[in-house]
């Protein structure tokens, strides 16, 4: 009762879903692709950027029309240097994954700064070189590169 004859279909893996953005992120996107970078104030009145759905402290809901302009100029509290760049990256030459705080910020944004290793030091001032074309993504944001001011006081 055996049967040589073998079965198959072919079965595709896949997760079908759209995921908004909801509306505090929505109004951050929009404003990268206006070519501005926008902030919260928490229940703590610190300034938040990027801006959450929710209160860190409280967990209540942020009002999204409180959002406001920081930026685009800020101070790097932190870094790191990436040596190669790797597919998918946001610059295709040696760069830095770097916490920068925007003016008028009291939160740090993860982003990359091109520039040189030499040049790279904690405290330096930077600022927002915007991709060519915005679209509403953090992609708007090319990367951050540096102020000719150099080292914040």
């Amino acid at each position: 009762m055996s049967n040589p004859e073998v079965l198959s279909a072919p079965h595709f893996m896949e997760f079908g879903y759209t995921r908004s953005t909801g509306p505090m992120v929505g109004a951050f996107l929009t404003g990268l692709r206006d070519r501005q970078v926008l902030g919260v104030k928490d229940s703590t009145d610190r300034v938040v950027v990027p801006p959450p759905e929710y209160d860190a402290t409280t967990a209540a809901a942020l009002p999204h029309d409180a959002l406001l302009p920081v930026g685009p100029e800020g101070v790097v509290t932190s870094w790191s240097w990436n040596p190669r760049s790797r597919l998918g990256q946001p610059l295709d030459t040696p760069f830095a994954w770097a916490l920068v705080r925007l003016d008028g910020a009291d939160t740090s944004i993860l982003h990359a700064i091109d520039a040189p290793r030499s040049e790279l030091r904690t405290g330096m001032r930077v600022r927002v070189r915007w991709a060519a074309e915005t679209v509403g993504a953090i992609t708007d944001i090319a990367c951050f590169e540096p102020c000719s001011e150099g080292i914040a006081s």
